[in-house]
């Protein structure tokens, strides 16, 4: 192959990636209607790890439930009030039910307790309909996924999604023990043999999976899919700065990096108006904005769709996004969850 052949045919692959980037972008910023509430039946809450439930919903006379596809998630309005946000893992081709997997987050606010704790089968709860921040691009025929811990919830219904399209993948699964594995016994049947690794470090950071051989190039065009804990999206997103940056995808669960215990308030300066507006600890940029009036786009407000990218034109940024490859923070903040380092900033709004 000459080495005109291969500026071609890289050039080629940057553009359809492009395209897969465009094509999705501009389906999440079109204006559609508010996903539709629902309420469904319980009809499974059960461990099938330590520490972590399958909870199922049905429709309670039998109707189809609204369609999804792999990497969606509902909205459950949990008893005690809140309302949490948890990935669909059954297969998309299921009209029939929903099934989400909770991990018990005993120092979070109490939305999976109180799930896992309060609800039983026969239980209704209302349900928000199939949202997706994390699907499959349609023309992708090879996939990455690396997950840990509860994180590998969408990669089950994202597993059976792309076996059923006979498209191709590989999974490294991080968890802390077989006890704490939720679908360990699915993952290690024999037909996921030479495509699923089950990594156990039993909580001993020195003995993480070894990304690097794993990340060093990307092979055959895949599309990289991550979820877990935050310091493992971290060190998957300083690994794959090679990679064409379409083909890296995070989900992210946690709000813990949203706000810091040592955040301070600053100011953001919009250079269209002019107008300065205060941000709190407790608020986002994104919050303020919405509360004068303003309409921004955006869809996963933690930090990993990309949606929200906004030039910035003064001022130090504190990045907590997972999209921005380094070149990219000097002019671009994601406003969901970045903030500020310099009393203040202005951005292009």
């Amino acid at each position: 192959m000459t080495e005109s052949t291969v500026v071609a045919k890289q050039r080629l692959e940057i553009a359809l990636d492009c395209c897969h980037f465009c094509l999705g972008e501009s389906r999440i910023r079109m204006t559609t209607p508010p996903p539709q509430t629902m309420k469904l039946r319980v009809t499974r809450n059960e461990a099938i790890a330590d520490g972590i439930n399958i909870v199922e919903f049905r429709d309670a006379v039998g109707n189809e439930l609204p369609q999804f596809s792999a990497g969606a998630h509902i909205a459950i309005h949990v008893p005690n009030g809140m309302l949490r946000k948890y990935s669909l893992c059954n297969d998309p081709a299921e009209r029939d039910r929903y099934q989400v997997a909770v991990k018990r987050e005993i120092n979070g606010r109490g939305g999976s307790c109180s799930l896992i704790d309060d609800v039983k089968a026969g239980d209704e709860l209302m349900v928000i309909a199939p949202v997706n921040d994390f699907g499959l691009p349609p023309r992708a025929q090879e996939f990455l996924f690396i997950a840990g811990g509860i994180g590998v919830t969408p990669m089950m219904a994202m597993i059976r999604q792309v076996i059923a399209e006979g498209k191709r993948f590989r999974l490294f699964y991080c968890s802390r023990s077989p006890e704490t594995t939720a679908f360990r016994e699915e993952l290690t049947a024999p037909q996921f043999k030479d495509m699923v690794t089950i990594h156990y470090d039993q909580g001993d950071p020195s003995r993480s999976l070894d990304l690097r051989p794993i990340l060093a190039e990307r092979k055959n065009r895949e599309h990289l899919y991550c979820c877990g804990p935050r310091p493992l999206m971290e060190a998957v997103r300083a690994m794959t700065d090679h990679w064409s940056p379409t083909a890296v995808h995070f989900e992210a669960f946690s709000e813990a990096e949203t706000h810091k215990p040592d955040d301070k308030p600053f100011k953001v300066r919009l250079a269209r108006s002019g107008a300065v507006l205060d941000i709190s600890t407790s608020t986002t940029i994104l919050e303020v904005l919405r509360e004068h009036g303003l309409e921004v786009p955006s869809s996963c407000e933690t930090g990993t769709c990309g949606i929200c990218r906004t030039k910035l034109l003064a001022g130090e940024a504190d990045h907590r996004d997972l999209v921005l490859a380094e070149h990219e923070r000097k002019d671009t903040i994601m406003i969901c969850v970045s903030r500020a380092r310099s009393d203040q900033i202005t951005i292009d709004r």
